[in-house]
């Protein structure tokens, strides 16, 4: 990322930037020789599997799982096109048989289903072992994203998430600036996350399974219900039991840089606030949301008010105010309020600049001082396995913390507007409301216990 960029050229970058993190398969850094390939399982072949599914066959697909028939078909062609040399990897709808039945086979898992599938895989395939990338959010709750990472570290595999923003050069110039105190200390940043999963109805009626669909596969460790509209293949999202909400979807992009920049994981104790809320139902997520998380001073930074938008909608007057004095417009992003200035990151991390941006024109570029990652999650994990690096949004160290923090506006949400919900971050629980704790942890169906 060049460090002097005109106005112009901003906006126009910035328009072309989700996905940019993402390199083609054969960017791959670090093959020696056919001999070095892994052994790769993928749960989750359609939607953002596409990723997993593409990077994979640049090493050796063992087996693809997926509880649709056509996605899974359509993954199991293109590994006959795209690699006819190998063997034909085998098909599952159900990913603890293809674990058992491909373990001695598989170096690393690559997880993209719905959210509520994302531990019971991960841990699965960690226990046995293998490396695991999971795409974000990393769990379907608090008490998932400690036990995995708990895991990790017992069984020493390697693992990442899914958040592209993370392996990209802006985020690290961002933390590279704010360092080197280009807007003074930072006390206060506004994120719009960019959507607005959830909703105020009930369960729809209850049909057919479709033919294609494996159903009580795609249930799993959820309670048992059936199959209706609205779930399968995308809009799980906005439901509780499957899904985790907008702050669960999308604050593991847009709140990467303030949790790095700012030291966020740090802290020990943070209070949340719910400020605006649309109430959803039994069925489906608040909509419309407003928190504020409220962080301690830590690591030599003071204390952070961190104010968190669903969607553009909500745009607080600082962000509608600085959209007219630097002549920009607020999507998806972050808008940093320092005693010596404002700063800005994009959506998913794509770009940061101090602003005005003839100002960042104007500052001298701090040195690059922080490593940089090795393409986009899959490669850089499988850069890691191979030379035997850390993946920069491995599960200990960084993406079970970040996943944490998005997930406690949960909490907020759940207490309603005007309650102050106090977390202890180390004792993983909530002292002052002690009902909010079901939050943090589910009951599982028999057989998919994480």
């Amino acid at each position: 990322m060049g460090d002097k960029l005109s106005r112009r050229e901003f906006v126009r970058n910035t328009a072309m930037v989700t996905g940019a993190a993402v390199v083609a398969p054969h960017a791959l850094a670090a093959r020696q020789s056919p001999n070095e390939t892994l052994g790769v399982a993928v749960i989750g072949a359609g939607g953002m599997g596409g990723y997993a599914v593409d990077v994979g066959l640049g090493e050796r697909v063992i087996a693809f799982c997926d509880i649709d028939d056509n996605a899974l078909a359509g993954a199991m062609k293109k590994a006959k096109e795209r690699r006819p040399e190998l063997p034909e990897p085998k098909g599952y709808y159900d990913y603890r048989k293809m674990l058992d039945e491909c373990k001695k086979d598989i170096d690393v898992v690559l997880i993209s289903t719905p959210d509520h599938h994302h531990a019971p895989a991960a841990i699965r395939a960690i226990q046995m072992g293998k490396h695991v990338f999971c795409q974000k959010p990393l769990a379907y709750n608090i008490y998932e994203c400690r036990a995995l990472a708990r895991a990790a570290q017992r069984y020493k595999v390697k693992t990442q998430m899914g958040n592209q923003g993370h392996t990209g050069e802006a985020i690290r110039r961002a933390c590279e600036y704010l360092w080197d105190g280009c807007i003074g200390n930072v006390t206060e940043t506004h994120s719009i996350l960019g959507r607005n999963f959830g909703g105020n109805g009930g369960r729809p009626e209850s049909k057919p399974v479709p033919p294609n669909v494996h159903w009580d596969e795609w249930i799993g460790p959820a309670p048992f219900r059936e199959y209706h509209d609205g779930l399968h293949p995308f809009s799980w999202r906005s439901w509780r039991q499957f899904g985790t909400g907008t702050i669960g979807d999308m604050a593991c992009h847009n709140l990467d840089v303030l949790f790095w920049a700012l030291k966020v994981k740090e802290a020990k104790k943070i209070t949340l606030e719910c400020l605006n809320t649309t109430p959803g139902s039994e069925e489906q997520f608040n909509t419309d949301n407003v928190v504020r998380y409220d962080i301690p001073a830590r690591a030599g930074m003071p204390p952070l008010k961190v104010y968190v938008y669903d969607h553009q909608g909500l745009k607080p007057e600082v962000m509608k105010e600085t959209e007219k004095e630097c002549e920009i417009k607020f999507s998806e992003c972050t808008l940093f309020l320092g005693d010596k200035g404002k700063f800005w990151t994009t959506g998913t991390a794509g770009q940061a600049r101090i602003l005005p941006l003839e100002k960042h024109a104007e500052y001298p570029a701090p040195p690059v001082s922080l490593p940089r990652a090795h393409g986009g999650p899959i490669e850089d994990l499988f850069w890691a396995i191979k030379n035997n690096g850390t993946p920069c949004s491995n599960i200990p160290e960084w993406s079970g913390p970040l996943t944490e923090f998005a997930l406690l506006g949960h909490l907020a949400q759940k207490a309603g507007v005007g309650q102050k919900v106090e977390w202890d971050v180390q004792a993983m629980r909530c002292t002052n409301m002690p009902q909010l704790n079901e939050l943090v942890r589910r009951k599982y169906r028999n057989g998919w216990a994480v």
